[in-house]
């Protein structure tokens, strides 16, 4: 029951290590496909590419554990019980791990969680392909520093209207073999001894039937940190007790003592065990080799062409363009480009964090190098360190600007800035981004960069959180978004920056000004947070992302003006959508949810359905939607989830319904009013 669990001889049960990650890749396992970070698949809004690239990570996950198990290898990051996907609202931007979440909204990261659950688990009917696992269960997302000891207070409408959702959806659409619990309290009590989250809502409530995980040495936490028992044996017997059958850690073996002292009877640790073995069998590890397909997946798929492929479509369609006055798409034969910046040639800025390593790593400087016809020349100088001025004070990088056609500045934030407690080798806040400012040396250089030319300057920036880049959008000519965008991160760039391609991204968070509009980072309350609860206009609203060509919206329909309360009536509402631009593109539309007269406080809007179109110039489409009961419910200050009669507003666009989103070149979206009698 530890995760580091000892071969049995005698019952022929081998040794499995049960700690191993797949957050966008098979993670600290050798050569994987690099996929982009988790919040740029949230930015690409779309569950059918979740699903292809989480079912690839399972095929290169299977196709190393045969590996292993045919060498006698049975260690760590080796097996098929992989703690992904973090499906934790992104609630603040100051959590260094955010960037490990589909972002801020209740019903994305649901789509998104569920789709990649079931890309992981596979189809077949009989055997998991891997063991997926929703963590960190739940109310989770900082302060890293405090992780081991904090209590995260939060009411029952915010634990069931935004916290709780997406957990809900993975269990009961997605059937997720596994649940993490988290290191801090909620509501007083640890999560991983929390009977009402593990025993009254993951189990008697949803009908969770596999396995709770404790974060890993959470368990100690109990008695170091929280300080709610005080030893070992108690915090052991307490956490089995509490539902938690894997211990990540090393806490566990104290369970015999606690039998001895009665603290816990050998019967209930049996059951635990029990529910744990049930998933290996699931993976097939106790059944003839030749019985499960997923044993013949073979090597030839770790980092193949295909997904190379895939993590290069990935990476396009994750990357947000926040601002271009017309620099964009770039000719790729103009006499000089320069590419500068200290992300240029930077790995890190493409890996992010929880990630796997290939030999074939494409930096944003290789990928712009790559994609430039001959006789076309570029130069390069990183010009200036992450973050701290350069000992050097003479500069020779600015003025080569001078004599560019276009000049790349590639800049932003690393997992060195941000990241999980421990991490972040050069954040003083355990990984946590307390400053919103990028580093001031970048905005100087930035500044030093502009005044030097005349000629289109795109700032090109990594990172997988909001950031304050109000003097980056003022300065240069264009900025491209593009997080943390895996091995194929440079190409993608590319491919972009020159028009092969049109970009698709989305924010899947709000970006504020600054942190002045949000609550403090400790209060969990959602009252001030993210675009559901946020009334100050912000940098760039939820669901914001530009496109070569643009789009607008005409002709909404609803089926009918009022429904029934009492039969539970769908509305199904539609709208046109067409490219009036001179580029074929694809866009999101959205539509959002607002509840016009709740009884209590309700979301200004909710994200409640997505869809991909793509359009060349002049053409047309009708996209539909149906809006269920379901969606229509609000949550009351009980944490009950009631269906209740008023008028609701649909809107339909590119972005969030907002003056911000036209202001920043998005179409005004179209509305429609139901009432619900």
């Amino acid at each position: 029951m530890n995760h580091r669990s000892p071969a049995i001889p005698r019952l022929n049960i081998p040794a499995y290590n049960w700690w191993n990650e797949a957050l966008h890749g098979v993670g600290r396992s050798g050569n994987a496909t690099i996929f982009p970070q988790a919040i740029g698949l949230g930015a690409s809004f779309n569950e059918d590419l979740a699903l292809r690239v989480s079912s690839a990570i399972s095929d290169e996950a299977r196709a190393m554990y045969n590996a292993s198990v045919a060498k006698g290898h049975y260690q760590q990051y080796a097996g098929l019980t992989f703690w992904t996907p973090n499906i934790n609202i992104f609630r603040d931007p100051r959590w260094g791990r955010g960037q490990e979440t589909y972002g801020e909204d209740p019903y994305l990261t649901s789509r998104l969680g569920v789709a990649f659950v079931k890309g992981l688990q596979g189809d077949n009917p009989k055997y998991l392909k891997t063991a997926a696992c929703a963590k960190h269960f739940a109310v989770h997302s900082g302060p890293e520093r405090l992780r081991h000891e904090f209590n995260a207070v939060a009411s029952p409408k915010d634990l069931r209207e935004t916290y709780l959702p997406a957990f809900k959806a993975l269990v009961q659409e997605a059937n997720v073999e596994s649940v993490m619990c988290a290191y801090n309290r909620t509501n007083g009590a640890p999560c991983c001894a929390n009977n009402v989250l593990l025993s009254e809502v993951l189990r008697k409530e949803w009908g969770f039937k596999g396995h709770v995980v404790s974060d890993c040495w959470a368990v100690k936490d109990f008695y170091e940190g929280h300080k709610t028992v005080a030893n070992v044996m108690e915090a052991a017997a307490l956490a089995v007790k509490s539902g938690v059958e894997l211990n990540c850690g090393d806490e566990y073996p104290a369970l015999v003592d606690a039998v001895k002292h009665k603290l816990i009877e050998e019967k209930e640790i049996d059951k635990a065990l029990a529910v744990l073995l049930r998933t290996r069998f699931k993976l097939g590890m106790f059944d003839k080799p030749e019985n499960n397909p997923y044993n013949s997946i073979s090597t030839d798929v770790i980092n193949s062409a295909a997904h190379r492929s895939l993590a290069r479509e990935a990476a396009i369609k994750s990357m947000v363009l926040l601002k271009n006055n017309g620099v964009l798409p770039l000719k790729n034969d103009l006499n000089r480009y320069f590419v500068t910046g200290p992300n240029a040639g930077n790995v890190d800025a493409l890996i992010g964090n929880y990630y796997g390593v290939s030999s074939n790593i494409v930096t944003i400087l290789e990928g712009l190098t790559g994609a430039i016809q001959p006789g076309s020349q570029l130069q390069y100088k990183a010009g200036i360190l992450l973050n701290r001025d350069n000992e050097n004070a003479i500069d020779w990088t600015t003025g080569d600007a001078k004599g560019a056609a276009a000049t790349f500045v590639v800049m932003g934030i690393t997992g060195f800035l941000e990241g999980e407690e421990g991490e972040s080798i050069s954040s003083p806040t355990y990984g946590d981004r307390l400053d919103y400012n990028l580093p001031k040396n970048q905005i100087d250089f930035l500044k030093k960069i502009r005044a030097n030319t005349k000629n289109p300057v795109i700032a090109i920036v990594t990172g997988g959180s909001p950031m304050n880049l109000t003097e980056v959008h003022d300065l240069a000519d264009a900025v491209l978004l593009v997080w943390y965008p895996g091995e194929e991160g440079g190409n993608a760039v590319a491919d972009i920056v020159f028009g092969k391609t049109s970009p698709s991204g989305r924010l899947p968070l709000t970006f504020p000004k600054s942190l002045d509009q949000l609550p403090a980072y400790e209060n969990y309350a959602m009252k001030g947070r993210t675009y559901r609860f946020m009334q100050q206009e912000p940098l760039y609203p939820f669901g914001f992302g530009l496109s070569f060509t643009t789009f607008t919206y005409s002709d909404v329909k609803a089926s009918t003006p009022t429904v029934s309360l009492k039969k539970k009536e769908s509305v199904n509402v539609e709208a046109t959508v067409t490219n009036t631009g001179k580029t074929e593109g694809e866009e999101v539309v959205q539509l959002y949810l607002t509840d016009m007269e709740s009884s209590v406080p309700a979301p200004l809007f909710s994200l409640k359905g997505i869809r991909h179109v793509k359009l060349k110039p002049g053409e047309s489409t009708v996209v539909k939607f149906t809006v269920t009961p379901e969606m229509m419910k609000l949550v009351n200050e009980k944490g009950e989830s009631v269906l209740e009669p008023g008028k609701f507003k649909i809107s339909i666009g590119g972005a969030l319904p907002s003056a911000r989103s036209e202001a920043l070149g998005i179409a005004k979206p179209v509305e429609a009013i139901f009432t619900l009698k």
